[in-house]
């Protein structure tokens, strides 16, 4: 693979400024998207099997212990939707909820897809650690967007099989 040779101080330079312009770049790309393409689960944000409802995150991982520790940046860009409390508690506003955690998953998983470009200009050892940076970062903020997103569609069921506008 051809790869693109730097002074040292520059390379780290580049990877710090490229790491902050993908995480920029697709949270901005995220907050564009229309509500209608954030209405449901896709391939890659349906439930799994293992997840057993997000159970797998509050039992095995223990989410609920340090999910509030790391940074919320939904309300970054000018109408964007901070998921640190819900909208409101009627099903209008959970959906909101839902849609939103959606929205920071994918912009997550984006940013986590951009980790083999560092390949381009990385010997490889530090191309292995910034791309295990990517993952290392990102998972936790698309555990955590996965885990509320199932709670709260727990809680919008039951709120349809009781027929509440609440």
């Amino acid at each position: 693979m051809l790869r693109l040779v730097m002074p040292q101080w520059l390379t780290v330079v580049l990877d710090v400024l490229a790491w902050g312009l993908f995480h920029a770049a697709t949270g901005y790309a995220a907050h564009r998207l229309p509500a209608r393409r954030l209405a449901r689960d896709g391939w890659l944000m349906r439930p799994r099997h293992f997840e057993d409802g997000g159970r797998f995150y509050r039992r095995r991982l223990r989410i609920h212990r340090w999910k509030d520790r790391l940074p919320e940046a939904g309300a970054l860009f000018e109408g964007g939707v901070s998921k640190r409390e819900l909208p409101s508690r009627d099903a209008a506003g959970l959906e909101v909820f839902v849609r939103e955690t959606r929205r920071a998953e994918l912009g997550h998983w984006w940013a986590m897809l951009c980790s083999p470009l560092f390949l381009l200009w990385n010997p490889p050892l530090a191309s292995a650690l910034l791309v295990s940076y990517g993952v290392l970062v990102n998972m936790p903020f698309i555990m955590i967007q996965r885990h509320n997103r199932f709670r709260t569609q727990a809680l919008l069921a039951r709120l349809h099989r009781r027929g509440s506008p609440r």
